[in-house]
């Protein structure tokens, strides 16, 4: 991974943007409240769900789709950055929380 556009879990700035690019069943298994949840397969199509003007913080769950969806943002002109660890590094080493879409406790599939 790029190390200039990699940051860990605690480098992401307080009320950032994030974009989750897993899929739907992991995203309703457990998510960071607030993140904007855009499947690594649509991001092409929904450019108009991004905060354009805002730096990006893209997280998957172990960095490996993100890092993908970075370089092609990156390469088109938006200010994006690899999550590493992913959902992983969030909830699992971090303990920071998630949400579920569920009803049911959260957690990282």
């Amino acid at each position: 991974m790029d190390e200039e556009t990699t940051v860990t879990v605690n480098d992401i700035p307080e009320g950032a943007a994030i974009i989750d690019v897993r899929e739907d069943d992991e995203w309703d298994a457990g998510h960071i409240e607030g993140a904007i949840h855009v499947p690594l397969g649509e991001l092409p199509t929904r450019l108009d769900d991004l905060p354009l003007d805002d730096d990006m913080y893209v997280i998957c769950r172990t960095g490996g789709r993100s890092n993908r969806a970075v370089a092609w943002l990156n390469q088109n002109g938006f200010d994006a950055f690899n999550v590493d660890g992913g959902m992983g590094s969030w909830n699992i080493d971090n303990g920071k929380p998630i949400v579920s879409e569920t009803g049911e406790d959260p957690w990282v599939k």
